[in-house]
């Protein structure tokens, strides 16, 4: 008689199998997965599955973080693999941005929502699911615009329900105390009470992307410039991160006339523009 394997066993021989049969699969220079990119938005199927599977080990180093969450790890690789797909789609070359780091995102957010979706134990009817849903995205809103955690009255009070309902909402879903229980009173896992179990819409990758792309693009094209025109650009348009100066200001660090400043600013920029069309896809709007 046969002995059957246990579970355990089957599924290390499934993560075995995979593993080995995406080892073969070779990796993608970034001017290639460019490449890809480009003639996925030309309608190239072939090339969407190529940037998708030489990029399925990236998935799983992520999802080996999640293994202490008590999901089956191939689980967590087969949803990382769902926001592998979501970031091809939405990758753009044009951004001049390396692949694996946009994909990163997606990836984490699919095995974040997919783990938390099993952890729950208790599923809303739809009309408070949708309410549900409501409460969180116009928690992650107001925790920025008003730089803290908002409580019951104040999610009530923007989604124009009563705080009866909001509470009654967040006890069923997690259990949990009431959001007006402050600092030490609560535990880490009260204080993500809305975060659990849905997309965090308030957070864009392709902006926090564009924004760090645009001022790399930016630097590299100021690094052309002679030194004085290069720190003048700097200081008049906080290229550093530093406030805006003055023309008097800039000409008092660099012991020249405003006047002077001032021409050097004007030469600095025509240059600039010879490279307009470099930087134009590159551009980004806050």
């Amino acid at each position: 008689m046969v002995k059957q394997k246990d579970t355990g066993t089957q599924e290390f021989d499934s993560l075995q199998a995979y593993f080995n049969q995406i080892k073969a699969i070779p990796l993608l220079s970034f001017e290639e997965a460019l490449e890809l990119s480009r003639r996925i938005q030309e309608g190239d199927e072939d090339a969407r599955r190529r940037l998708i599977e030489a990029n399925l080990r990236l998935v799983i180093k992520i999802a080996r973080m999640y293994i202490s969450s008590g999901v089956p790890l191939m689980d967590i690789i087969q949803e990382g693999n769902m926001g592998l797909i979501r970031a091809v789609e939405k990758y753009d070359y044009r951004r001049n941005i390396r692949f694996s780091t946009y994909a990163n995102w997606w990836i984490r957010q699919s095995i974040s929502r997919y783990i938390s979706n099993k952890k729950r134990v208790i599923r809303l009817p739809h009309h408070k699911e949708v309410l549900f849903q409501r409460i969180q995205k116009v928690f992650h809103s107001l925790s920025q615009s008003l730089m803290h955690q908002p409580g019951s009255a104040e999610l009530a009070a923007a989604i124009g329900v009563s705080v009866e309902e909001v509470e009654q909402i967040l006890g069923i879903t997690n259990g949990l105390v009431s959001l007006d229980v402050v600092g030490d009173q609560r535990s880490p896992e009260d204080s993500s009470a809305v975060t659990d179990f849905h997309e965090d819409n308030t957070y864009n990758p392709e902006q926090d992307l564009l924004r760090k792309s645009s001022h790399t693009d930016t630097m590299r094209i100021l690094n052309r410039l002679k030194d004085r025109e290069r720190r003048i650009l700097t200081y008049r348009y906080q290229l550093d991160g530093c406030e805006r100066h003055s023309l008097k200001t800039i000409g008092d660090k660099m012991g020249i006339s405003p006047e002077a400043v001032r021409q050097i600013e004007i030469r600095a920029l025509r240059k600039m523009r010879s490279n307009a069309e470099e930087l134009r896809d590159c551009v980004y709007f806050a």
